[in-house]
């Protein structure tokens, strides 16, 4: 039995900086390289030091897989290229490439502002040179890193760019998942990955236990609570990340303004609007059916009632929607608007998505009434908060509905879980064991675990010995539930085998052909002449063996290669020589019983 090891550096038991070390087939792969949102010391970061203590990590690494453009999946890949030192392969698909240095800048600038620019792990530089380094890869492409080691992307949903990627070393495989979603939503399509049965499928587990209601009821509850809040003067506050969430919010807000002709205005503070909708434009073909047919006459992201937010607005009378990057309320616009409107309890603050525990996010969706910030001057700030607090999951992860449907479509022999909350993933654990019976593990950051896979032998079948099985049967495809036996002769060409009819692996050999055949005698009683024993023994053969064409030749029964022939005088005893060549071993064996069984002939 081979092994295959996985070692979460990140998202083992949390949910927050994924980072995956796989050990595949002597293959060292790592998937993901994200941030923590919760932490601002060098907790933020995955621990490299556990690959390499000191000294570059490349030789310890085929290569890196980037599922998307999430911060907290590829937020800290800067920080190995270009303080750690990594110089291999880096993958990610072609929207992922474009929209995630415009993330990491966002991200780098916001946490300058608070703490000074010596205070951060990596400079734009430092970004721009990291991107430099990355391939592109395109959906359901195959792509060789080395002549052993083979990826291939599958369409995620979640975000524009995401995707669950297959790894393949000889016999080995696993699925990442990354992050994903099995339901469509108003801007992209389900998740989407054919049966290839890995060996492991590592799949995100951030709502383990949650069964989500349908997104109808959803959206309508979503849209109730906010005009009921703008109703009454106040102000409401939601905050997203820059794509994704944010323009499926956009597009349900503005279908709804325009089909009740409401005015109250709507602002999307998010500073990458512009950017945003460009590359929703260039990768339309990321999108899900609706926009892709509707883009010719009507472009869904030029969204009619929203308009640009101006710091100017924060303090304007009057109600307002406001859409504000970041999602989670750790730093950024969002922040600071939350921190102007919480003290007022007309307002609201709708939060759309899962918050990672250490943001004020989280804090607040706990019930926590007062929050305490520390600004770069180093004094303390007591936020009293007073606006409602509403969590409206428009989340694009999968459910654990999402998650069970996901493993019956790729069929894999083992799952592993990671991105979610060990108490939830306990519960999915169980659950995967009880419906499919196959083995879960849910590993703790640094903890090694190791996954024993069957050693399968791969053989190619030679596509003559293809159509002679069909003939044989014919034409009917294989039943799942009947083995077919295909004989032939196993030959070894440079480092791969390959299944030929016997002729052809004569020929490729440069060899004559040699037939065995194996003969057995049985003495059966009969006073008859023999080619009347003959005679009997064909009915007898036509009546056990139905579908076999039996033929008597000169007193010689012949059934595809196996002769049988009776010898003997008039006297009852008579010798019955069976005798058949290695191909028809089967058969062979079956005549032999039924003459060996009848012992007198009827």
């Amino acid at each position: 039995m081979s092994e295959i090891k996985v070692i979460p550096l990140g998202a083992g038991q949390d949910v927050g900086r994924s980072c995956i070390l796989v050990q595949i087939g002597g293959k060292n792969v790592m998937l993901d390289c994200g941030m923590h949102m919760g932490f601002n010391d060098e907790r933020r970061f995955p621990d490299f030091s556990f690959i390499a203590s000191e000294g570059p990590v490349t030789s310890f690494i085929d290569c890196v897989i980037i599922s998307h453009f999430h911060l907290d999946h590829c937020g800290a890949l800067p920080y190995l290229t270009e303080m750690v030192g990594y110089t291999g392969p880096i993958y990610m698909t072609h929207p992922t490439k474009a929209i995630a240095p415009i993330l990491l800048e966002d991200m780098r600038k916001i946490a300058v502002e608070r703490k000074g620019e010596g205070n951060f792990f990596f400079t734009s530089q430092m970004i721009k040179d990291c991107m430099k380094k990355v391939t592109a890869v395109t959906l359901h492409q195959s792509l060789m890193v080395d002549s052993q080691l083979e990826i291939k992307a599958y369409y995620a949903g979640h975000v524009l760019g995401a995707a669950m990627f297959r790894v393949t070393v000889g016999s080995q495989s696993i699925v990442y998942t990354g992050d994903y979603n099995m339901t469509p939503d108003r801007h992209l399509g389900a998740a989407w990955i054919d049966k290839c049965r890995p060996d492991v499928l590592i799949t995100e587990s951030t709502y383990a236990t949650t069964i989500r209601d349908s997104k109808r009821c959803r959206e309508r509850d979503f849209l109730k609570k906010v005009t009921e809040c703008v109703d009454r003067g106040g102000k409401v506050l939601i905050p997203v990340f820059a794509l994704g969430r944010a323009q499926e919010l956009c597009i349900l807000l503005d279908t709804h303004w325009e089909r009740m002709n409401l005015k109250i205005p709507i602002y999307f503070a998010v500073g990458l609007t512009e950017k945003a909708n460009n590359y929703y434009k260039m990768f339309i073909t990321w999108t899900n059916q609706n926009i892709k047919k509707t883009f010719v006459q009507r472009n869904m992201f030029d969204f009619k009632h929203i308009k640009p937010f101006e710091k100017a607005f924060t303090d304007n009378p009057g109600p307002m929607i406001v859409l504000a990057a970041p999602g989670m309320l750790h730093a950024g616009l969002s922040l600071q608007l939350f921190k102007k409107w919480a003290p007022n309890e007309n307002n609201m603050v709708i939060m759309p998505g899962f918050c990672v525990i250490g943001t004020v996010g989280h804090k607040i969706l706990n019930g926590a009434k007062q929050i305490e910030f520390e600004n770069q001057f180093e004094s303390r700030q007591v936020i009293d908060v007073k606006m409602s607090v509403e969590y409206m999951s428009f989340s694009a992860h999968a459910d654990a509905k999402g998650i069970m449907q996901l493993i019956q479509y790729c069929e894999p022999r083992n799952v592993l879980l990671v991105h979610g909350e060990a108490a939830k993933m306990e519960f999915l654990k169980e659950k995967i064991k009880q419906e499919f019976n196959l083995e879960c593990y849910m590993p703790a950051n640094g903890e090694t675990c190791s996954i024993s896979t069957p050693y399968r032998i791969p053989v190619d079948v030679s596509l003559s010995l293809l159509k002679a099985e069909n003939v044989k049967y014919n034409n009917f495809p294989p039943h799942p539930k009947r083995s077919r036996v295909l004989q032939g002769v196993l030959v070894m060409r440079d480092t791969t085998l390959c299944l030929m009819d016997v002729d052809e692996a004569c020929k490729e050999a440069g060899i004559n052909r040699h037939i065995i055949r194996f003969t057995s005698t049985v003495r059966l009683e009969d006073p008859s002449p023999p080619f009347k024993t003959a005679e009997k023994l064909v009915r007898l053969l036509e009546e056990r063996l139905p579908g076999w064409s039996v033929v008597l030749n000169d007193g010689t029964i012949s059934v595809e290669s196996v002769l049988v022939k009776v010898e003997g005088s008039e006297d009852e005893q008579k010798n019955v020589y069976v005798s058949w060549t290695n191909q028809d071993e089967e058969l062979g064996s079956n005549i032999l019983e039924i003459l060996q069984s009848i012992g007198q002939v009827p």
